[in-house]
């Protein structure tokens, strides 16, 4: 009978190393997918080096680009003690760490979207017990982004009884850090984490991974608690305690996953490099490997994209040190913190990875279409090894042998998280306790389209008591000179107008709050008046001393093209806040910091920033739904044409309001369409073109008058520059029609004499340009300081 169960098993080993096989990733020549052979060599070298310092006894390195396997490559020895054993590539290797994200964070992510869990959930929902000692507003996000507040890891003993006592335990432990304030990298968050998928899946996050991501990706090799032909495969680490005869090989190194029968959120995961190989390979593939899908594209986005969170190296309850450091991670992932030695200097913002305490280290790079995998067993045979700046070094020759420049960065999905998203699902914790007058409007909503008054309102932790409104009103409706207090239908809070009486909040409409929030989206152009308001409500706090919170968005329009004319100092309007460019390139959250500091207000300022917005993106490339933010701003073109054709509307023209395309025409009664259209068509304007229409506006300047005059139509956004476009435009109709033009109102808006002057005299396009560039490059300079987004 024994006979014939170890033929069976044999057989099914076999069967499973074919499976393994046929599953694993194709090998090419590096020059194949656009790498230098040559180049990857040199890492020959520093493995050597490595070894010969005897910073661990051997290694495998895994290279792979474009879902081939360029470099597998196996280095010195697996065991050195009590004899020597040669290092192979289907070495088996403890992954300790790895396990975090490889394991238990893409479980967690499966039963987010499944709708089993949500990353804004608190622990304490599916373990109630957790959240004694102040621990009660910790969720799944803290814990995957190791911001919770545990500390690094409790005691061995806690683990001596089974699981049970052991989750007992951690439910007993004490914040070390407020949660949310920083990063404390924990294993208690993921041990934690392990338990969730227990509790929720009814699986152990073992069974779980082995069901959902291992076996439908052919990776037979990988997987908590090796069986026995695995293990003797696997390379030894250190000997568990002093006076043992035989070292750990199979068996988890770490001591509380060793206690968990080998099965724990934190560590315990084994595998190849060829297994890892797929994994990483199913990554960069946005969830799917051959066919088979094991996370939807959204999940690997919303896992892999950069969180920052405030770094620090005290571990007690006085919150966050001065100046401290920004940390960029993931869920479960690794992106850029104190811990990514091991990541390479030449890898691209998408990268994401992790390293393992006994030697192994994996990343992936979408940027490049890139993984790189090393694993040794550094702790063999004392424990003394030291790989990561090595692990570093040989990551950085992998990507330096990159020849071309496809990536797949720009393909990958993106989901943009604002300012209101980003507070809900930390469930409100920056507001927890505060009385809150929230300034917004319409386009204050969440991504699902709630609006931030009701998330607000509902929320349990926040009381909100006073609600403001911006120019156009609360709905976002009304194209009047002043607009009246009121009150909001939904929750009965009462609306002060901020475009009334006054356009500042008053000491009596502060009277019942601590903290003002602001959530308005804004167009880009310096005359938008949006953050007007802000710098108004931002003084006020000051004043009186308020708490100010912006709930940031994106600049629609992108946050890299800046164009001026810059406002003329004595020139500051409730048009021209701030001495700024009238294309300012940047977000109310960074404007918000720019009045505080510029503008010497003491005041207790914080920004939520976005999440997965970069400066360069532009509204369409970001999820979220277009809301008019003024009546006549109806779209995207239109706020792309507005720091430009808005300028002229305090001049005798007609910029469409009144019809179905404001900012997308102009025209007057006294226009020739046709010579307009031409005389601006044959400058080449970069990027448009225009053509002669008649309209008769509704209201408005020259409401049921026909009009003569052009549409604007973007033809290439790449090169359209909406300043140049506008002052072609002006000076066209300087040139063709001389006479009826009235360019002074032109400086209502463009606030700059020195630009109102080259207009007036008849200056071309160019030279209007150049006198508009004065003092933009120092204002680039002042910029830098304040910006908050790559």
């Amino acid at each position: 009978m024994n006979l014939l169960r170890l033929v069976a098993v044999s057989f099914f080993l076999t069967l499973l190393s074919q499976v393994a096989s046929a599953a694993g990733l194709p090998h090419a020549t590096p020059e194949s997918v656009g790498m230098d052979s040559s180049h990857l060599a040199r890492i020959d070298a520093i493995v050597a080096e490595g070894i010969a310092e005897k910073r661990m006894p051997g290694c495998v390195v895994c290279v792979g680009r474009h879902g081939k396997i360029v470099l597998l490559k196996a280095y010195g020895d697996k065991q050195v003690e009590p004899s020597k054993l040669p290092m192979t590539t289907d070495t088996v290797f403890d992954m300790a760490s790895i396990t975090k994200p490889v394991a238990t964070a893409t479980s967690i992510m499966l039963l987010v979207e499944r709708g089993q869990l949500k990353l804004g959930q608190r622990v304490a929902s599916i373990i109630p017990e957790f959240a004694a000692n102040d621990k009660e507003p910790i969720t799944i996000f803290d814990l995957l982004t190791h911001q919770s507040g545990l500390l690094p890891d409790n005691s061995v003993m806690d683990f001596k009884h089974g699981r049970d006592e052991a989750i007992k335990k951690i439910c007993e432990l004490k914040l070390q850090a407020p949660t949310g304030t920083r990063m404390i990298y924990s294993d208690v968050n993921f041990i934690t984490l392990g338990e969730i998928v227990r509790r929720i899946s009814g699986k152990s996050v073992h069974e779980f991974s082995q069901e959902n991501i291992y076996k439908p990706l052919g990776m037979a090799e990988t997987g908590y608690v090796p069986a026995e032909p695995l293990k003797k495969r696997a390379a030894p680490t250190e000997k568990r305690e002093k006076g043992d005869e035989k070292f750990i090989q199979g068996e988890v190194h770490d001591p509380r996953a060793f206690l968990l029968d080998g099965v724990a959120g934190h560590a315990g995961l084994f595998s190849t490099a060829e297994d890892l190989a797929v994994y990483a390979q199913m990554m960069l593939g946005n969830g799917e490997y051959k066919g088979t899908r094991v996370l939807a594209p959204q999940t690997v986005a919303t896992m892999t994209r950069g969180y920052k969170i405030l770094g620090g190296t005290r571990s007690t309850m006085e919150g966050v040190p001065a100046n401290p450091p920004v940390y960029m991670r993931g869920l479960g992932w690794d992106k850029r913190s104190s811990y990514s030695i091991n990541r390479g200097e030449l890898m691209t913002d998408a990268a994401f990875g992790h390293g393992g305490f006994t030697g192994t280290v994996l990343w992936a790079d979408p940027g490049l279409d890139m993984f790189f995998i090393f694993l040794s067993n550094r702790v063999h045979p004392d424990g003394k090894g030291l790989v990561n700046p090595l692990a570093g070094r040989i990551a950085t020759v992998a990507a330096g042998a990159i020849t071309d420049t496809v990536g797949r960065a720009s393909g990958r999905p993106s989901e943009v998280l604002t300012g209101i998203d980003v507070l809900k699902r930390e469930n409100f914790r920056q507001l927890a306790g505060r009385k809150v007058g929230l300034i917004t409007n319409h386009t204050g909503r969440s991504r699902e389209g709630e609006t931030t008054v009701k998330l607000l309102h509902d929320a349990k932790n926040v009381q909100l008591t006073t609600l403001f409104s911006p120019e156009h009103g609360f709905e976002g409706k009304l194209d009047v000179s002043k607009i009246g207090d009121a009150k909001d239908a939904e929750t009965g809070l009462k609306v002060f107008s901020l475009y009334g009486e006054t356009r500042k909040p008053t000491a009596a409409m502060l009277a019942e709050i601590d903290t003002v929030v602001f959530d308005i989206q804004d167009i880009g152009a310096r005359f938008y008046t949006y953050t007007s308001t802000m710098g108004e409500a931002l003084k006020a706090c000051a004043e009186h001393g308020k708490r100010f919170v912006v709930l940031d968005r994106p600049n629609p329009i992108g946050a890299v093209a800046v164009a001026g004319p810059m406002l003329d100092a004595g020139k500051e309007s409730f048009v021209g806040f701030h001495k700024l460019p009238v294309r300012h390139g940047m977000t109310t959250g960074e404007l918000a910091r720019m009045f505080q500091d510029e503008l010497k207000l003491t005041v207790d300022l914080q920004v939520i920033e976005c999440v997965g917005w970069k400066r360069g993106d532009y509204w369409d490339t970001t999820g979220l739904t277009w809301v008019n933010p003024s009546p006549n701003m109806r779209n995207l073109t239109q706020a792309f044409l507005y720091p430009g054709i808005g300028l002229l509307e305090t001049t005798n023209v007609s910029v469409g309001r009144g019809t179905d395309t404001p900012f997308e025409i102009i025209g007057a009664p006294w226009i020739n369409g046709q010579k307009l259209a031409a005389e601006l068509n044959r400058g080449n304007v970069p990027g448009v073109t225009f053509v002669p229409i008649e309209f008769t506006p509704t209201s408005s300047k020259f409401a049921n008058q026909k009009c003569g005059g052009i549409n604007i139509l973007i033809t290439d956004r790449a090169s359209f520059e909406p300043l140049r476009t506008g002052f072609s435009i002006a000076t066209a109709l300087r040139k063709v029609h001389p006479d009826q033009w009235e360019v002074k109102g032109y400086d209502r808006l463009l606030s700059n004499a020195k630009v109102l002057q080259a207009v007036t005299d008849g200056k071309s396009t160019d030279q209007v340009l150049e006198t508009a560039r004065e003092g933009v490059n120092e204002f680039l300079r002042r910029r830098q300081t304040y910006l908050l987004y790559e």
